[in-house]
């Protein structure tokens, strides 16, 4: 059977997560010492926080008795009040199967839960404390309650490192026999952005194209333009050449597939490069973020970013 990547190369231990050494450091002694407070894993998508959940599981129960002693809920589908009172509560009341000291309840996305839902939580999290530890896994740590946060010890998961993600990737490279260069394994890295999962599903999408994988094929698959490419566009509008600019912005929009917010997000990454002064790069960042929220609000794409590179103009010429 032919499984995603994501899937296929997913960590089953402590010791094959990639990064996070300190947290892998952390989640080892709770091992060791067969105990464990409730968790709360937050941080960006991509970067391992299901995994870790994952690994410590089969670490702590085994890899026979884990999944009977370990639930899994994606609280984006079931974020309800009565999915806390029913399957929530149905399994944390009941006793450890095999030698286990407890189950675990794994709360996927659990920042889409509704306010009620949390409190409820915070009550369930109570009264089953012998039997049943949480491990809640959030983008915004913020949206969580703090009576919950408070009962949880906190772990933190940043963007993967540029040397992590290229580690992982040639990995994967050399287990399915593909050729990648250093300019295609930028290019992964660059488009991921510290996203694991988004940096292996591209590579499994460019090796679906060809076994020899290019910074080409990888920016036309993930609907990406080259760095240079929007840097050149933002100087040909600076310089004041609003046509040649967005002649260029055309060909972008048109050959890599890109929607108005893709060309937004990666002017917004090129700024830092711009050979202007820090004044003209504010103001240039304060219109991409006004041009950003009409597109978000329903403005025609093209003429929102023709009027943005016109602004680019006005700006470069003062």
């Amino acid at each position: 059977m032919d499984v995603p990547w994501v899937e296929k190369y997913r960590p089953k231990r402590l010791d094959e997560i990639t990064g996070h050494e300190e947290i892998v450091k952390r989640l080892k002694n709770y091992v060791k010492r067969k105990s464990l407070p409730h968790l709360l894993f937050s941080g960006p998508p991509g970067v391992g926080k299901t995994t870790a959940a994952l690994c410590l599981a089969r670490e702590l129960f085994g890899e026979e008795n884990w999944r009977d002693n370990f639930l899994e809920l994606n609280s984006s589908d079931e974020r309800g009040i009565d999915v806390i009172r029913t399957k929530v509560k149905n399994f944390a009341r009941t006793k450890p199967i095999g030698d286990a000291p407890f189950k675990i309840i794994f709360l996927d996305e659990s920042d889409a839960l509704t306010s009620d839902a949390q409190n409820a939580l915070r009550r369930t999290m109570e009264m089953y404390s012998d039997v049943c530890r949480f491990i809640l896994s959030c983008n915004y740590p913020s949206r969580i309650i703090p009576p919950i946060q408070s009962r949880c010890a906190i772990f933190r998961f940043s963007p993967l490192k540029k040397e992590d993600i290229a580690k992982k990737i040639k990995e994967i490279c050399e287990k399915e026999g593909l050729t990648i260069d250093n300019k295609g394994l930028d290019a992964i890295i660059y488009v991921s952005e510290g996203d694991l999962r988004k940096a292996i599903n591209v590579l499994q999408t460019a090796a679906s194209v060809s076994k020899n994988i290019t910074d080409e094929i990888v920016y036309k698959v993930s609907s990406r333009a080259r760095p240079t490419e929007i840097r050149q566009m933002m100087n040909l509008a600076l310089e004041g050449k609003f046509n040649e600019a967005r002649d260029l912005l055309y060909k972008l929009m048109i050959d890599w597939g890109m929607s108005g917010e893709d060309v937004l997000v990666q002017m917004f990454r090129e700024i830092p490069n711009l050979d202007i002064d820090e004044r003209k790069k504010v103001a240039v960042l304060e219109a991409i973020g006004e041009c950003d929220f009409r597109i978000v609000e329903g403005a025609n794409e093209r003429i929102q970013l023709s009027a943005l590179l016109a602004k680019l103009g006005m700006l470069g010429g003062n």
